[in-house]
């Protein structure tokens, strides 16, 4: 049994490392999926298990310790950022701008709250204790990371931070969906009204392209080419087929159409009123799409590396007898086919035309779904080292004590965001898959919290016996309420915002996912998930940042 001994005792083996780091992620992330009254804590509960180990006496070598943690969080931000950048700077528009807006007002708030206690109970509790409180309030575990390495670049040797994070987490969750749960009862919202709400909000404020007919009437522009029609109109629009003496066509931008003829058009939903003032009148009694007709439609993947990149109008549709792009999916966004538009690896396109000359297309695009399993790993590490060098890069800053830095959350946070975005016009190939995306993701955090727990066991018991415990929890919980209670106050009565588009702004401004869940449960609309996915990548880059700035610009004054 010496084998054993020696394999349970020895810190410094690879055996006994990865025993220690297996036993704590496979334990943490089964107790992880354990639900209490409707919530779980998921991965997070790997720091608990982490915790409790190192309390019992089990540890590993420092030097790894180190390593795994700041690895662990450079995957986890990277694949976060590769994930939300194709999507990043589209939430800015329309609504999204009024959501984004309310994040910025939740995230500020969340930072003054948390100075203001912080001043409050000065030489009671240090500014890092209470940014690892901010961080658990908020549910927010990157934000950690990148603050304890802001620490270590300015030689801090005082309590571990992740202690404070400890305490405050498990009801930073709980205070999070309370909540979303008292602005309901406070409005006095009825949820069957609010869906109601939501589709008719839906229907008349869509950015995404919609369809409709419209027959000719007007004499001006028969015998002109849809070409010639479209700057005329100067709105963007598709015709995708024509109805013309009783044979339907996908028609070139050069095809003619006359009076009588009529056209399934696709569109913004703010073009089509002049779309159809121009060409006489809508008709809401045909649908050429279902009509008998030689045309199909038909998605297309692009899987080729040559297409990774290029415009849509590069590709000469005209080459391909009758074929028109109608949309364009991309990281659960419809795209308008604008000629500009660049296309990107893993893109679904819509397709209306002849049977064969959609299968020519498909063959120039790719669509083969096996291609998109290929890992691009050249793309992803050579983000990485972009990422580290732009992280440790000194930015001097009048007033602060060490020159900026963005760190290893920060740097491979930006650099997969502009990769993920502006990749593919350099013709970089930055997919991955949803399911490996998810994998490294969870792979990532998983290794940064069994990394931070195995290092504070000892002093988040003593936290609660002979320190700070109870204080950290209650501190958190301030810090989770009331920031996201004055901005769910804000969004409802200044922005008449929806319930369910309230609770999702929540979730994604703490980045939170069980409150996603739970939104989940009071609604089959998924208005909460449009919300979340809309204010996600902005919340989760002000969070990484927000506390490195903070502990930077007052460690003059607090050190």
């Amino acid at each position: 049994m010496d084998w054993l001994t020696q394999l349970l005792t020895d810190t410094d083996s690879v055996g006994h490392i990865l025993l220690v780091y297996s036993a704590v992620i496979a334990l943490g992330m089964a107790l992880g999926r354990i639900k209490l009254f409707g919530i779980s804590l998921g991965v997070t509960f790997v720091l608990f298990v982490a915790l409790a180990l190192s309390y019992a006496g089990i540890t590993v070598n420092g030097t790894v310790l180190n390593f795994m943690r700041d690895f662990g969080l450079i995957l986890f931000v990277f694949f976060i950022g590769l994930q939300v950048g194709p999507s990043f700077f589209s939430s800015f528009k329309s609504g999204g701008l009024q959501l984004n807006l309310l994040t910025l007002l939740a995230v500020v708030l969340s930072i003054a709250v948390t100075l203001a206690l912080y001043f409050l109970f000065q030489g009671s509790v240090s500014l890092p204790q209470m940014l690892g409180v901010h961080y658990g309030a908020v549910t927010n575990t990157p934000g950690l990371g990148a603050t304890q390495e802001a620490l270590d670049m300015l030689g801090y040797e005082g309590e571990n931070i992740a202690v404070a994070y400890a305490c405050a987490y498990p009801l930073g969750v709980v205070g999070i969906i309370m909540t979303a749960v008292f602005l309901r009862r406070l409005f006095r919202i009825n949820l069957k009204e609010e869906d109601q709400h939501w589709e008719e909000e839906a229907n008349a404020n869509r950015d995404a392209p919609i369809f409709f007919h419209v027959a000719i009437t007007n004499a001006g522009i028969s015998g002109q080419t849809i070409r010639h029609i479209r700057e005329l109109i100067g709105r963007a629009f598709i015709c995708s087929r024509v109805l013309h003496e009783g044979v339907i066509t996908s028609p070139a931008p050069d095809t003619q159409v006359f009076l009588g003829d009529k056209l399934r058009i696709v569109a913004g939903a703010d073009a089509k009123p002049a779309i159809v003032a121009f060409f006489g009148e809508e008709d809401k009694k045909v649908d050429l799409a279902t009509a008998h007709s030689p045309l199909i439609a038909r998605s297309i993947l692009v899987t080729k590396d040559q297409v990774n990149g290029m415009q849509l109008g590069e590709l000469h549709l005209s080459r391909y007898d009758g074929v028109n792009i109608t949309r364009v999916f991309r990281s659960g966004m419809t795209l308008f086919p604008y000629q500009n538009l660049h296309l990107q690896m893993g893109d679904m396109v819509y397709c209306v035309g002849p049977k064969r000359s959609i299968e020519r297309l498909a063959d120039r695009l790719g669509n083969q779904v096996n291609k998109l399993d290929n890992p691009n790993i050249i793309s992803i590490f050579l983000g990485i080292l972009f990422g580290i060098l732009l992280g440790f890069l000194p930015v001097a800053v009048p007033g602060m004590p060490v020159p900026l830095r963005l760190g290893l959350a920060g740097g491979p946070l930006i650099v997969a965001i502009l990769l993920g975005y502006w990749g593919p016009h350099f013709k970089l190939i930055t997919y991955t898959t949803h399911s490996a995306n998810l994998m490294l993701r969870e792979l990532g955090i998983a290794l940064f919290l069994a990394s931070v727990g195995l290092s504070a066991g000892d002093r988040f018991v003593n936290a609660f016996i002979d320190g700070n415990g109870a204080l950290y929890v209650a501190a958190g919980l301030v810090i989770t309420v009331v920031p996201l209670l004055i901005t769910g106050i804000v969004a409802r009565t200044k922005f008449k915002m929806n319930d369910h588009l309230i609770v999702g702004l929540l979730a994604g401004a703490t980045t939170d996912p069980p409150t996603l869940a739970y939104a989940n449960t009071i609604s089959e609309k998924d208005s909460s998930a449009i919300a979340y996915s809309t204010v996600y990548p902005l919340a989760m880059f002000l969070r990484i940042l927000s506390g490195q700035i903070v502990l930077l610009a007052l460690w003059g004054f607090v050190a």
